[in-house]
């Protein structure tokens, strides 16, 4: 096997694809831990609020009782977000990968 540029390309855009592929799946994976696993993991609750003088806060819980709706609706588009970057990453990555790969197969066999 002979040192050429062209090989060094192949090399390096199959290790790219590659990489873009195991970073879009480790993204799956905590996706779906966050998703089905651990639920909760995205809930924002602040405790009471006490004051320095001792008083407890209620506005605090009134704003998150309030603002309920508006943070489960966030928490549903930051997971649609991510799931949109995990699938174009397998689908940028993949066929990237696979292509230089097998040119590289190809290549060594002649």
């Amino acid at each position: 096997m002979k040192f050429s540029l062209r090989l060094l390309y192949l090399y390096l855009f199959s290790a790219v694809g590659l990489i873009i592929m195991v970073v879009g799946s480790i993204q799956a994976v905590n996706l779906g831990l966050k998703t089905f696993v651990f639920p909760d993991v995205d809930n924002y609750e602040s405790g009471p609020v006490i004051t320095p003088e001792g008083k407890v806060v209620t506005e605090a819980a009134k704003f998150e009782e309030q603002n309920k709706d508006f943070m489960i609706k966030n928490t549903v588009r930051n997971r649609q977000r991510e799931l949109i970057n995990i699938i174009s990453m397998i689908v940028i990555g993949l066929p990237l990968y696979l292509y230089h790969w097998k040119t590289i197969q190809k290549e060594n066999k002649e």
